[in-house]
């Protein structure tokens, strides 16, 4: 089951500025592959591999490559931040697949995310004219470079706060704004301490009395909000197995985008406080490859090294050719294998390689080749590699679209989001739906569950 208008009818619209003037036929301009044509096309046509080394004519050494001032050359690769900001991409229903065709560039990148020294990493000279060794690329940290919307409060007191929650809970009444104010402003870790701060003055449990005291969405938003993170993403894959049907959709959100430590943590969790063990769960609740994906995820043994090596991704974007496109029928445990070990960077070269290779971008013939949920957990993991805010902020709008609004999954992306990445979301909301997270929140919610979203979020 695909969204409403997913992909759109008609294709996408051209992408401002791309191909650059005067390149519309070519693009890049020919010489400045990373593998120079060969005899007999490109691909090699019968599913050839694929030259372990170019001609002696070098790399990078090819005329205009890297042209002069750096990589990429004057015009840039379609997605890569321009001077004055970011190009106003397609948004609305539909998005999630980027453009298609030789050349594509993926999501418009966050804002926020820069290499050391404020530009593109420069490419190595090759003595000798031989291939290179695979380009390291930055730090993992530079590559995240995320921001939450809440941060630790300076001047933390546990006991203040735990008065504070007290007093507006006690006697007649309960006083909202006083309860927002606190916990819209403290970290998961300080919240921690509030709850055991109050159990320690008070002789009570702080959640039973926000649970005697509030109701409804801004009850389930506020005990959110008060769970440990992991506690909080293995009681939400518990409640989504749990009973009659199966929540898909939040297995795959959490399980396909968390780092290897989480999903570790999140398994053990899920153990020490329900007593189960979440693989069995998975396999009573799925079946087939998209229980095999997810049981993948469960293992949190992704390659988190942030090199990135071309030559692999130009094999592996041949062998998923091979396992989907080029041939009848779809080998799904390839496509299995490659997404859930491969490292996120080198996803995102993997996805570039195919889109020369294929004449389409992945997502797409992820789209041809696959359906229901395991083809929403492989594009979930492509999405992630390319831009993981724009994949949250697609969420959220599809959260709020249309008659009626999922609240689970707006609490459950705003909580887990807003000390990671909520920045960064929120910038990609505007970018990809011309509105901002907080117009679409504020018209969708009302009451103190508003007030408390709102407050998390920020203007």
């Amino acid at each position: 089951m695909s969204y409403p208008g997913y992909p759109p009818s008609g294709g996408y619209p051209a992408f401002p500025g791309y191909p650059p003037t005067g390149q519309e036929s070519v693009y890049p301009p020919a010489g400045q592959y990373a593998y120079p044509a060969v005899p007999g096309g490109y691909p090699p046509a019968g599913g050839g591999t694929y030259p372990a080394a170019p001609p002696s004519a070098g790399y990078p050494g090819a005329p205009g490559y890297p042209a002069p001032g750096g990589y990429p050359a004057p015009g840039g690769y379609p997605g890569a931040p321009q001077a004055g900001g970011m190009p106003p991409y397609p948004g609305g229903p539909g998005f999630g697949v980027p453009p298609t065709g030789p050349g594509f560039g993926g999501y418009p990148q966050p804002p926020a995310q820069s290499y050391a020294g404020g530009g593109p990493a420069q490419i190595p000279g090759s003595p000798g004219g031989q291939a290179p060794s695979p380009m390291p690329g930055p730090p993992a940290a530079m590559i995240q470079c995320t921001q939450g919307t809440i941060q630790p409060a300076p001047n933390f007191d546990a006991g203040r706060d735990a008065e504070i929650l007290r007093k507006a809970m006690k006697g007649f009444g309960t006083d909202e704004q006083a309860i927002i104010n606190v916990v819209a402003n403290r970290s998961n870790d300080q919240r921690q301490k509030i709850k055991a701060a109050f159990k320690t003055m008070y002789g009570k449990d702080l959640i039973k009395d926000l649970k005697s005291e509030l109701s409804g969405n801004v009850e389930e938003l506020i005990l959110a909000l008060f769970m440990p993170s992991t506690y909080y993403d293995a009681w939400s894959l518990r409640h989504a197995m749990k009973g009659a049907g199966t929540q898909e959709r939040v297995l795959i959100e959490i399980l396909c985008t968390r780092t290897n430590q989480e999903i570790r943590d999140i398994v053990n969790c899920y153990k020490l406080e329900f007593g189960r063990d979440i693989e069995q769960d998975i396999r009573a609740d799925t079946s087939g490859h998209f229980e095999r994906l997810l049981i993948s995820m469960c293992q949190g043994n992704r390659d988190e090294n942030q090199t990135v090596d071309y030559q692999k991704a130009q094999e592996d974007a041949q062998r998923l050719y091979q396992a989907g496109e080029g041939k009848l029928g779809t080998d799904e445990s390839c496509f299995n294998m490659v997404l859930a070990s491969r490292s996120f960077p080198q996803l995102k070269a993997t996805v570039e390689a195919y889109s020369r290779i294929a004449n389409r971008d992945l997502l797409s013939s992820i789209d041809r080749e696959f359906s229901g949920n395991v083809e929403r957990g492989l594009k979930t993991i492509l999405q992630c590699a390319l831009n993981r805010p724009a994949f949250f902020a697609e969420r959220l709008y599809y959260s709020m679209k249309g008659a009626g609004t999922d609240d689970s999954t707006l609490i459950r992306i705003i909580v887990t989001r807003s000390e990671i990445d909520l920045v960064q979301i929120k910038q990609m909301f505007t970018q990809m739906y011309q509105k901002t997270l907080a117009t679409m929140i504020a018209s969708d919610t009302s009451g103190d569950y508003r007030r408390l979203l709102l407050a998390i979020v920020g203007q």
